[in-house]
């Protein structure tokens, strides 16, 4: 658990712009009020085509919204989250 609400998988050393540093997990789920949030940390912008076969949904920065599991692909979403992981590894290989 990261916080009160966040389900977060595995764990990485982070550093961001500001220089602050901290740990964070790779990919999260968290069960919002309004949206089912996934937390997709490199990012969406590279996943045009992916999310236009995804269904129902929306998006943040490095965040995926949708209401319910049945409102989506999971084939597609399954991709996504990969993609997101194995992204965070590539970018942490460096």
């Amino acid at each position: 658990m990261w916080g009160a609400s966040i389900v977060g998988f595995g764990r990485y050393h982070c550093k961001g712009a500001s220089g602050r540093e901290g740990e964070w997990f790779v990919t999260g789920f968290s069960p919002r009020k309004a949206n089912l949030a996934l937390y997709i940390l490199t990012g969406l912008d590279k996943s045009a085509a992916q999310l236009k076969k995804l269904g129902k949904h929306s998006t943040g920065k490095g965040c995926l919204y949708f209401k319910r599991l049945a409102d989506v692909d999971l084939k597609i979403l399954e991709g996504l989250i990969l993609a997101g992981v194995k992204g965070l590894e590539k970018a942490r290989v460096r």
